[in-house]
């Protein structure tokens, strides 16, 4: 019998750009990982991904795990030769995520650098039509993770999908069923915004979620307030953090969601460097204890 409990997915990200993909699933692919998201920071530094993809399923071999999405990082609204890769990059990634067995394609907006956000919407409607064409042929969709690289309403440097008002804005300048959002609850936390609610209001839109957390010092904030010089938030892996993920979880389910909680490490500021694959290990197991634990037929 098909196992029902992992129609949601536990995994976490694995670095391309500058290292072998392939190799970093190899060597934690026994640890319990259940699905795996391959990302690039700016460009894919001419790697060939159809030959790449295949790799990384190997690695994989006959174990139980998925490639679901594939990461692109970066501004491809701008015109600088990196936001250029970024751009080629998004339609390499597009034209070969068959070859990773992915369905999905995740990262940034882009942004106009500097400006306020609105001044991005013109260039976005036409940068991502023509991109949410090209997947939409191919079978894919395309999911805009929701972190403000400290950017806000007024100025920034990389992405516009970071307040649910944006959201608003932007899918009504591209309509298109397959763009939709890389959700994860941290990004909403570090600007005081409850995430929860965003689940039932905008789950036809996730497509893909990023397994990280944030705490909040609501004492720093009270004594501080947001724009001193303590530090009020810190992002965490899932177990470390604020969130309760069984209520994630049973809310994803409840509005009838399907896919892939891939963590999101090298966050967190007390399990990271020597405890990184430690911390992450526990995320992994938290989050299948969120999921319900064992699956009992």
């Amino acid at each position: 019998m098909t196992n029902p409990a992992k129609a949601i997915r536990i995994g976490t990200m694995i670095r391309a750009t500058n290292e072998d993909a392939a190799k970093n699933i190899a060597k934690i692919a026994d640890l319990g990982f259940e699905s795996f998201e391959p990302f690039f920071w700016q460009t894919t530094n001419g790697q060939n991904l159809a030959e790449l993809g295949k790799r990384c399923r190997d690695a994989i071999g006959d174990r139980d795990i998925t490639i679901s999405t594939l990461g692109m990082f970066g501004n491809p609204l701008e015109e600088r030769e990196m936001d250029l890769q970024t751009l080629q990059g998004w339609k390499d990634c597009i034209d070969n995520a068959h070859h990773f067995g992915a369905t999905c394609v995740a990262g940034f907006t882009g942004r106009i650098r500097d400006k306020p956000l609105t001044d991005s919407l013109p260039r976005y409607k036409q940068v991502w039509s023509e991109l949410a064409k090209r997947a939409a042929d191919r079978g894919i969709k395309i999911a805009f993770e929701n972190c403000a690289m400290d950017g806000n309403w007024a100025t920034g440097d990389w992405n516009i999908a970071h307040n649910p008002d944006a959201w608003e804005l932007m899918f009504n300048e591209t309509p298109d069923d397959n763009l939709g959002l890389e959700w994860e609850p941290c990004h909403q936390m570090v600007y005081l915004i409850e995430p929860l609610p965003q689940i039932r209001k905008w789950a036809s839109k996730i497509f893909h979620v990023h397994g990280k957390d944030a705490t909040i010092r609501w004492d720093v904030i009270k004594e501080h307030g947001i724009f001193g010089k303590e530090k009020f938030v810190f992002m965490r892996t899932p177990g470390f953090g604020d969130s309760s993920w069984t209520d994630i979880i049973s809310e994803l389910r409840l509005a009838g969601w399907s896919g892939s909680i891939d963590i999101e490490g090298w966050h967190d500021p007390v399990y990271r460097d020597a405890l990184e694959m430690t911390g992450q290990v526990h995320g992994l197991n938290y989050l299948k204890r969120s999921r319900g634990g064992e699956f009992v037929e």
